[in-house]
């Protein structure tokens, strides 16, 4: 790799690195799986424009900076130097390939605080720039992985990589004591949340690919699981239902068309292989597809058969709303990466707690906030099945 010509040495480009990546960890959970990556472009030794990776899905910091930097009123010829705290991708996934859009915005070095982990991936990105002429720098160090987002070496190693299953989000809410479920005189008697993280959790919804619930909560709670505003989305995430009986209604309110500014995906309802045909039928007219999978002693569906299912339909980034049975059970499996807990304030209540999975020891990287008068705990879980 080459020298970099720019006015910086390697002792500032460094320092830049180390903003951006602590700038950039405040979207780590928003991003997850993908890695919360932060870059500058410069001009003459001058940052004229900062991104990062903010949103599942969204552009990612190369790309907001060059938008940024076509704003800033420098000349694009003056624009000499690329700073940014992971190898850039080379590769298409949910947006283009980083490096090609470096290329074509005539960026003549690129320095790069870590490489990318991934085996597939592991110095492509580099080579693809020096192939094309451009100068690229790695200062090791600058911004490790291991500190600036840790879940994306989870998510990378090997392990995960030969046998991979989607990213998933288990979010609840809990009562002040840590029940699931309020005293029965309080409201609806179901409802724990304020309004304000009721909106939060469409903003979380919109941005996941696959919302999953088991049955138990269908039955009892009779959700919609759709987009709703204050939150938008081009692509309303599918909502699966682990129902290995089809004890799902054709009638249920989640087959009801959409209403207005109200985004729905599609249904998919996971069973035991060999269901009812009458009960399939129902649900496929109802508008749901039916898929058969492998199952424990015909009772359980098996979560490692519903995961690799859910890889194979393109899910990456899941929302587990279920009740504490599948927490439990996911839990369990090792199957949860990051939870989303709000904790109302309502006292008492009823069912389980899910307490004892929010000890230091089994969280990383821990975020606590509030959203009206709840607290909301955001955090990645260390993944180790239970005994």
């Amino acid at each position: 790799m080459g020298v970099l010509s720019t006015p910086l040495d390697s002792t500032e480009l460094s320092n830049l690195l180390q903003e951006l990546a602590a700038d950039a960890a405040q979207f780590r959970f928003d991003v997850a799986p993908n890695p919360c990556v932060g870059a500058a472009i410069l001009s003459k030794g001058k940052v004229i424009a900062r991104g990062y990776h903010q949103r599942w899905g969204g552009d990612h910091a190369e790309v907001e900076a060059l938008e940024l930097a076509a704003r800033s009123g420098v000349p694009r010829a003056d624009w000499d130097t690329l700073v940014v705290t992971l190898e850039p991708c080379s590769t298409r996934g949910k947006t283009g390939p980083c490096t090609q859009a470096i290329m074509e915005a005539g960026i003549e070095s690129v320095v790069i605080g870590a490489v990318d982990p991934d085996p597939r991936h592991h110095g492509l990105g580099i080579r693809f720039l020096e192939d094309a002429g451009l100068e690229a720098v790695l200062l090791p160090g600058a911004s490790p992985l291991e500190v600036v987002a840790p879940h994306f070496l989870d998510w990378t190693r090997q392990e995960r990589v030969r046998r991979p299953r989607p990213w998933v989000i288990a979010k609840w809410a809990q009562t002040s004591t840590g029940q699931l479920s309020p005293p029965q005189q309080h409201g609806d008697g179901r409802t724990i949340s304020s309004p304000e993280s009721m909106a939060q959790v469409q903003h979380l919804r919109a941005s996941v690919d696959a919302i999953l619930t088991g049955v138990g909560t269908v039955v009892a709670d009779d959700p919609r699981l759709t987009v709703r505003p204050p939150a938008r989305t081009v692509r309303a995430p599918a909502r699966i239902i682990l129902d290995s009986g089809l004890r799902t209604s054709p009638e249920a309110r989640m087959f009801d068309p959409p209403a207005r500014e109200e985004s729905a995906g599609p249904i998919r309802i996971l069973c035991t292989s060999g269901p009812d045909r009458a009960r399939e039928k129902a649900l496929t007219v109802a508008g749901a597809g039916v898929h058969g999978l492998r199952g424990e002693n015909r009772r359980f569906l098996h979560l490692r058969a519903v995961m690799t299912w859910m890889w194979e339909m393109g899910y990456r980034r899941v929302l587990l709303e279920c009740g504490p049975t599948l927490l439990e059970a996911f839990f369990r499996a090792g199957f949860v990466d990051q939870i989303r807990v709000v904790t109302g304030s309502v006292r008492g209540g009823r069912g389980e707690s899910m307490g004892h999975h929010l000890l230091p020891s089994h969280l990383t990287a821990r975020r606590d906030g509030e959203c009206g008068p709840d607290s909301v705990l955001d955090a990645f879980v260390t993944n180790e099945p239970s005994p």
